[in-house]
C-alpha cells in the first residue's frame, strides 16, 4: 500500500523493495534467503498486499546491505531542505506503536531519524537493548521512561536524552490511558549493525 510523504506525492514501499531486489540482480527466491522471509511474503508487500512491519523492512535492509530508509525514498528527490506535513510521513508498525521516518531525501551521516508513537503501557520488553554508537531521544507528547544501565529517566515534553548506546537501555510509555510520542535518532558506529530491530518489534 502506498504511504503518504508529502502533499501529491507518495512513497511505494512494495515497488521501492521491488526495484532495489532488481537492483541487486536477485530472485524473490534468492532474496527470500537471504532474509529469512517467505517468497509469499515478499511477493503481497512488493504487490502492494501487504504493510511491512519495521522489523520485516530491517531484514531485507540487511539482505539488500541498504539502510532502512531506502524504502522510504521512492519519488523522494535529494534535497538541501525536508518539509514534512504532519500525517504526512510513510510509516511502518511496530507492537503497541508506529515509526515515521523523518528524513525525506535528506541522510543524515551515519544516522537515522524517526518519529516513534507508543500506545498506552506500551514498552520495549523484558531484555535491555545494546546496539553501537549514541542514542538521541527528544520527548514530544506524554510521559516516557527511559531506563540507562540501571538508571531512570523520567522524560515529560521538551526533555532529552543523548547516550552511549552501548549502555543496556529499555524505554516504556508511563500513562496507561494516552499515547506517548518522542523523536529518535539513532547513529550506529558499525554500518552492519541493526538498532532498528532490537528496539520495534513486529506488529
Amino acid at each position: 500500500m502506498p504511504m503518504a510523504v508529502s502533499a501529491g506525492q507518495t512513497v511505494d514501499i512494495g515497488r521501492q523493495l521491488r526495484e532495489l531486489r532488481m537492483e541487486k540482480g536477485l530472485s524473490l527466491r534468492s532474496l527470500a534467503e537471504l532474509s529469512g522471509l517467505n517468497v509469499n511474503t515478499l511477493s503481497l508487500i512488493e504487490n502492494g498486499k501487504t504493510s511491512p512491519s519495521v522489523s520485516t523492512l530491517q531484514q531485507l535492509a540487511g539482505a539488500l546491505a541498504v539502510p532502512i530508509t531506502a524504502f522510504f525514498e521512492q519519488n523522494v528527490p535529494k534535497t538541501s531542505i525536508t518539509y514534512q506535513k504532519a500525517g504526512q510521513r510513510p510509516q511502518a508498525a511496530f507492537t503497541r506503536g508506529s515509526l515515521a521516518e523523518l528524513g525525506g531525501g535528506i541522510t543524515l551521516e551515519g544516522g537515522q531519524l524517526f518519529l516513534v508513537t507508543l500506545e498506552p503501557g506500551a514498552d520495549s520488553g523484558d531484555t535491555p537493548i545494546v546496539h553501537t554508537g549514541h542514542e538521541f531521544v527528544f520527548c514530544l507528547d506524554g510521559r516516557l521512561l527511559y531506563t540507562i544501565d540501571g538508571q531512570n529517566f523520567a522524560l515529560d515534553p521538551g526533555d532529552s536524552l543523548l547516550f552511549e548506546a552501548h549502555l543496556p537501555h529499555c524505554w516504556q510509555n508511563l500513562n496507561q490511558a494516552t499515547n506517548a510520542q518522542f523523536l529518535m535518532i539513532l547513529c550506529p558506529s558499525d554500518e552492519r549493525d541493526r538498532p532498528t530491530e532490537r528496539h520495534f518489534k513486529p506488529g
